[in-house]
């Protein structure tokens, strides 16, 4: 499934939200795709903001690994 939605040119989606990375289409029918994503948006938006531990968790899950790999 390599398809993804559009973005117009004015840096936002049909809705008027801001931009987002391209998204892959989760369903063929695209009022049930944007559907889906309206239901993540809305649970993403809901949930509360990550601690400063959570965030260092995070980083060096994706950073830590350049530095082993260099060593």
């Amino acid at each position: 499934m390599s398809a993804t939605t559009k973005v117009s040119a004015a840096g936002g989606d049909s809705s008027g939200r801001p931009a987002r990375a391209d998204r892959p289409v989760r369903f063929d029918d695209p009022a049930r795709n944007a559907a889906y994503w309206a239901r993540i948006t809305r649970l993403v938006d809901a949930a509360p903001p990550l601690t400063d531990e959570q965030r260092a968790v995070i980083r060096a899950a994706f950073h830590g690994s350049q530095h082993r790999e260099a060593a």
